[in-house]
């Protein structure tokens, strides 16, 4: 039976596009859910960056542990693989000197939260952000750190074997933000997803 799969950005979402969020089968966000209850209600997964000062102010935080999308969530996704980061560190750190704490990896202790919490705990294969790093590569970006947590999280549903012949939408993305994300090349990348009929951009 085919699914319907939210996955929800941290953007400005419509009122009536929040409506048709709740109503999904599985409903993704990110991070801390900035835009909780105006981009609907509904939780299946929490999507983090587990690596950096971004994952210790989120699995350090009381906060952030008993907010209501954290508490409703079946699952913590982690979207970067340790392994794959350690690779990837002396040329991130040959062009982006500050950002030594960035490798401060946190999957540990999301996974220690996810279970004592009863929920299951998912990290996104290194295969994953190496297949998204060749597909950015079409589109001749600058020097960039890593893909977005929410390119990661598309990447992931529209290739796992888990999630073929499911309905995959979106909404919340500007393509905009840290300039350590390569964001003008991911919103060609998924506008080339909507072309190809692989995810449904929600608009109302």
């Amino acid at each position: 039976m085919t699914r319907t799969i939210m996955i929800v950005g941290n953007g400005d979402i419509e009122q009536r596009v929040a409506q048709r969020i709740d109503g999904a089968d599985m409903v993704i966000r990110f991070n801390g859910s900035r835009n909780f209850n105006r981009a609907g209600s509904r939780t299946d997964v929490v999507a983090v960056c587990n690596t950096g000062r971004p994952a210790k102010a989120m699995v350090q935080n009381e906060a952030w542990r008993d907010s209501v999308p954290v508490k409703d969530c079946r699952a913590i996704w982690s979207v970067r693989d340790g392994q794959k980061f350690q690779r990837i560190k002396p040329d991130v750190l040959a062009c982006f000197p500050e950002l030594i704490d960035f490798f401060d990896d946190y999957t540990e202790a999301f996974a220690e939260f996810a279970l004592s919490r009863g929920k299951e705990h998912v990290v996104l294969p290194a295969a994953l952000h190496d297949a998204v790093d060749a597909e950015l590569a079409t589109f001749q970006p600058a020097p960039y750190v890593v893909p977005s947590s929410g390119l990661m999280v598309m990447a992931y549903l529209l290739n796992d074997p888990a999630f073929v012949g499911d309905e995959i939408a979106f909404a919340g993305f500007s393509h905009q933000g840290w300039d350590g994300h390569p964001f003008e090349a991911e919103r060609q990348l998924v506008n080339a997803y909507v072309s190809a009929g692989r995810l449904t951009r929600l608009a109302a």
